[in-house]
């Protein structure tokens, strides 16, 4: 069970504590994390996050392969989590959006994400 954040910050619940989150929601709230931090970025967690930021710097042509060996990457440390698929198609001003497919105890999940 995890904390739940939105816009990198904890949501309140009804009661005056905190939300949590369970389940496939808190893998992929945990999946968004590790993919949307750049990796390197955390002097004492050097291997947290991913390179998916570079992305728009590199040719269109060799963008998918390298979102997938990001993402793969990022979430190696994730042991119940497969990546299935990714794409990054442009998303206007030199964004790109990445989608990441993943599979999680059999279970697919899927999340979304602009660099």
């Amino acid at each position: 069970m995890a904390l739940l954040l939105r816009g990198g910050d904890y949501v309140p619940d009804e009661m005056g504590g905190l939300r949590t989150v369970e389940g496939a929601e808190e893998v992929l709230q945990r999946v968004l994390f590790q993919l949307q931090a750049r990796r390197g970025s955390f002097p004492f967690l050097p291997e947290l996050g991913s390179r998916l930021y570079l992305l728009p710097r590199e040719k269109p042509g060799a963008r998918e392969a390298l979102a997938r060996q990001y993402a793969v990457e990022a979430l190696r440390n994730e042991t119940e989590l497969e990546v299935t698929g990714v794409t990054a198609a442009p998303a206007g001003a030199g964004a790109l959006e990445v989608q990441v497919s993943l599979s999680w105890k059999g279970e697919p999940l899927a999340v979304s994400l602009t660099v």
